[in-house]
């Protein structure tokens, strides 16, 4: 660490002395706007024409040109969609000199700044300016967000695509790799993940209406943090001085889920005002229900008879009926304290509500079946027990996103200090869930036989015959188990200060600035659950005593338990419920962790930026200790007292090196060439560092490695960007990785014994050999203003990414049998494509994503490998302004009902695991800008 400041240090030093440096006279400054002078236009490229210095306006337009001699120059600004702007100045020999710019005229330079042009616009005059492979999404400047959040707008975006949860967009997918190679940040500040047992963050937890615009940063710099592989997400939250004029702004809608058959609310408020020319607040309120149904199948345990008849020992069918509510709000300050310091506070909350409500009929074979075909099994309990049995889980948990951050920006003359200090929180609450109650039946010799058709590999369905009368009554299923969550409390905690020193060496060709800075990271995640586990009740129990209906579209699955009634019978009847002490110090106990991850980092790096070309080069040094507490918990019978529970710790410590080169080249103008070669790192998982045992109702069981090591990976990416016409570009790009040390989950399918528990299967977590990823990028972007009149309104978005991600792991642990596998959540192909319509009133799109099958999950050979089909979906959306300010719209999510189907390949087949079908989603609604 002494080492890398010194160099610093020194650095700057011989620099000062040893190059031609301009005279110090004094500083060209100012802020660049739409020519109605509503909005701030960040990015814009400007460029002393004499001498070929160039800036980059920041997010409230400003940019400054430090130690230019005395003189006359001609400063030019450029910006996507605009015509070039051009305005003189005269820098005195001693002082400063203001040159605020405008761009466009006051009467067209509205199609810059409002609507799907605008957004346009402002990407690509982003991506333009940008240091590094970077794609942006942004709001214009009404307030208005292409989609309803973070997720489902970052689906849009080259190379990116989203993992869906319950038909709705959550994680982000960058160049198909895994969402836990990436890291996101909200204005600076690294988002912890509210769940227990991941690291990368449920975007859709964040409302649209509280954010200004999405970085998606695919190269890294030494001033970067270094850990990610796949994308650095940045979301930043709206200032004051985005705009040069106030907004307020409102919007109404009601979302309308197909299967649910119900109407649900959305609303949000929205301000950015300054109060004075220096001080400005900005944010906003965000309050969205949606209640919606999924209709899901499971298969586990395919097996193959000597007949070769392919079936499942056990399959479910799950019938979901979801509430989920989102509340948000965002506030900032700005504060411009001195003619050099800029300060700011940024604050942001969100909470996610879900209830989930699941009833499902589980069948389990004992026996082989009696008979079938290449696409049936018919099983009787003649040969072997069928085990039955019918579940409700009535679960209700709370996510929370809380972040804060102060910061602030200090120039002067040449040097420039940036600082800030940030606190962020995650948590994921549950209190009270039934988590589930089960009923069951086990019919042996009584006459029931089953018969599944598999015919149809995504819906298997089962008919019943014999002995229907025994199957069909709701008494004959006895209560067997029911498991409390009563306490299930994760929590993420992330403390930050940051700062960073630069200085600028005007020459006659550019500009060289040496950088250093320092980053200190203090994280803690921790998990604490108590699970109450009762087996028995005194006295007489059935479905029959808490009956209910379906709503279960694929197939009949009653008798079935009504939502709330198991849990209200608990209630009332707790006293007659026999608790399995056992099993619930076993499951409260192995579950619970605490990781403590703290990394103090540093670096160097010089930046040379001409007209023509950019060069970055530096290296950057992690430090990272994590104290690593969990429980080992050996059961050497059935009984409490054959429990012993013992306390665990790890510590450890590890140092990272990340050098990195990135240039940048525009040998003409309009045509830009990236570079940019880099190392960085992805730590795991801290629940997975936890040397705990977990196991659940099913015999499953998951096991963590605290001697996991980080992710470490080469990164070489190569573009070439061609921006033409008004608002266009073509891109394409190739990037390759060589990641070491990549972690995988993997699943042993044979039944086992570890610290005295018998398990039916364990999940555990390994470091790999090294992947290697490869893969290239295209995308067009057009608005073809050019046509003739109806069709100059037309736009176009589209690009695909291939990606090629392979590794080594080892066939159920044997060194001597190798194979080669996906990453984890890595899709070959991806693309998109948005096709829009915009002009006077009117403003209209269609998006079509699609993600090809990806790994989700590793099992101990071939062919127990679980993956995720291929997925398409298609939306839909209209606005139209009635008004000066009003729009009224209509959006149409998953218009195709795409589905959800995870398999694995097995006997020459898709073997269902997995799936899942939603319908589509339906919302409409009026907003107004004032």
């Amino acid at each position: 660490m002494k080492t890398l400041f010194r160099g610093a240090s020194r650095a700057a030093i011989i620099l000062a002395t040893a190059m031609p440096v301009a005279a110090l006279a004094g500083t060209i400054s100012g802020t660049v706007s739409d020519g109605t002078g509503t909005r701030a236009l960040q990015s814009t490229q400007l460029r002393i024409v004499e001498n070929g210095r160039i800036a980059e306006a920041g997010r409230d337009g400003s940019y400054r040109f430090p130690d230019v001699a005395p003189g006359t120059y001609t400063i030019e600004a450029r910006y996507t969609g605009a015509d070039p702007v051009r305005t003189t100045v005269v820098v005195p020999a001693t002082g400063d000199v203001d040159a605020d710019i405008r761009i466009g005229s006051n009467v067209d330079a509205s199609i810059i700044v409002v609507g799907q042009v605008a957004n346009q616009a402002s990407t690509l005059s982003r991506q333009r300016a940008a240091d590094g492979v970077e794609s942006v999404l942004t709001r214009d400047a009404i307030g208005q967000f292409p989609d309803q959040n973070v997720a489902e707008s970052i689906r849009r975006l080259p190379g990116v695509n989203i993992l869906n949860d319950q038909g709705e967009g959550r994680f982000v997918s960058v160049r198909g790799l895994d969402p836990e190679l990436n890291a996101a940040s909200i204005n600076g500040t690294r988002v912890p993940a509210p769940e227990s047992d991941v690291r990368s963050v449920a975007l859709d937890v964040i409302p649209s209406e509280l954010i200004e615009s999405i970085e998606i940063k695919k190269s890294l710099t030494p001033d970067m943090d270094g850990d990610t592989i796949g994308a650095s997400i940045e979301i930043q939250t709206t200032s004051a001085f985005d705009r040069k004029k106030d907004l307020y702004s409102v919007k109404l809608e009601g979302s309308y889920n197909d299967y649910a058959d119900a109407l649900t609310p959305k609303g949000s408020v929205d301000f950015s005002t300054r109060i004075t020319d220096r001080f400005g607040i900005a944010g906003g309120f965000s309050y969205y229900k949606r209640k919606f149904e999924s209709d899901n199948i499971e298969a586990a345990d395919w097996n193959q008879t000597d007949d070769g008849i392919a079936y499942a020992e056990e399959l479910q069918y799950r019938d979901y009926d979801v509430q989920r509510k989102r509340l948000g709000g965002s506030l900032s300050l700005d504060w411009l304290a001195t003619d050099t310091t800029k300060l700011y506070a940024r604050g942001l909350y969100s909470q996610f509500e879900d209830q989930e409500y699941r009833g499902d009929v589980i069948f389990i074979m004992d026996e082989e079946p009696a008979s079938g075909t290449a696409t049936s099994a018919q099983f009787s309990d003649e040969d072997g027990r069928i085990e039955v049995r019918r579940r409700m889980k009535d679960r209700f948990e709370k996510q929370r996103i809380k972040s804060l951050t102060l910061g602030g920006e200090t120039n002067t003359g040449p040097w420039k200090l940036t600082y800030s200090g940030s606190w962020s929180e995650a948590s994921e609450r549950e209190n009270g869930s039934i988590d589930p109650t089960r009923f069951r039946a086990r019919f042996d010799g009584d006459g029931v036989d089953v018969g599944f058709d598999y015919s149809n590999p995504m819906k298997p369905t089962y008919t019943v015959t014999g002995n229907t009368d025994a199957f069909y009554d709701p008494s004959e299923y006895g209560f067997n188990e029911l498991e409390r969550t009563t306490l299930s409390d994760s929590k993420d905690r992330e403390y930050t200060i940051k700062g960073d020193i630069s200085r600028a060496f005007a020459t006659d060709g550019g500009t060289f600035t040496v950088q250093t800075g320092m980053k200190a990271r203090w994280r803690k995640k921790s998990y604490n659950l108590q699970s109450d586990v009762y087996d028995g009740y005194d006295g007489d129990y059935t479905l029959a005593d808490v009956l209910g209906g379906q709503t279960y579209r694929i197939q009949d699955i009653l008798p079935q338990a009504s939502h709330t009634g198991p849990t209200n019978f608990f209630y009332d009847n707790q006293a007659n419920f026999e608790l399995n002490e056992f099993d619930t110090l076993l499951n409260s106990t192995t579950s619970d962790y605490s990781v403590t991850e703290d990394i103090l980092a540093s670096y160097l790096m010089g930046r040379w930026d001409s007209d023509t070309l950019r060069v970055i080069a530096g290296v950057r040094m992690e430090q990272t200790r994590n104290d690593i507490r969990a429980f080992q918990t050996l059961a050497t019978g059935d009984e409490v007292e054959d429990i012993t529970i013992t306390p665990t710790r790890f510590v450890r410590n590890y140092t990272n090196w990340l050098p990195s080169l990135t240039v940048r080249y525009e040998p003409v103008t309009n045509l830009v060439f990236r570079f940019g070669g880099y190392k960085s790192l992805v730590r795991p998982k801290l629940s997975n560092l936890a040397p705990r045992f977990d196991i659940n109702e099913d015999g499953e069981a998951t096991l963590g490695n605290p001697n996991l090591k980080p992710y470490s990976a080469w990164n070489i990416d190569a573009s070439a960007e061609w921006y033409f016409g008004t608002n266009a570009a073509l891109t394409g790009g190739f990037f390759w990785k060589s990641i070491k040390d990549f972690v995988v989950e993997q699943t042993i399918e044979e039944a086992g014994t570890i610290y005295g528990v018998d398990y039916n299967q364990l999940t555990t977590y390994i470091n790999g050999d090294t992947a290697k990823i490869k893969g290239f990028e295209l995308s067009y972007s057009q608005v073809f203003s050019f046509l003739p009149a109806p069709f100059d309104g037309l736009l176009l978005n589209a690009n695909y990414t291939y990606t090629d991600a392979k590794g080594t792991v080892l066939t159920d642990g044997d060194i001597a049998d190798p194979r080669k596998v996906p990453l984890a959540a890595s899709s070959k192909n991806t693309f998109n494509i948005v096709l829009g319509y915009e002009k006077g009133p009117i403003s209209l799109r269609a998006a079509g994503t699609y993600r090809d099958k990806y790994l989700d999950e590793l099992g101990g050979k071939a062919e127990d490998d679980r993956y995720v089909d291929d997925h398409f979906q298609l939306d839909l959306s209209a606005k139209y302004r009635v008004a000066p300010g009003v729009r009224v719209f209509a959006e149409w999510i998953n218009a195709t009902n795409e589905p959800y189907f995870a398999y694995q390949n097995y006997a020459g087949a898709k073997r269902l695991l997995q799936y899942e079908e939603y319908n589509w989603t339906a919302k409409f609604g009026v907003t107004a800008s004032f």
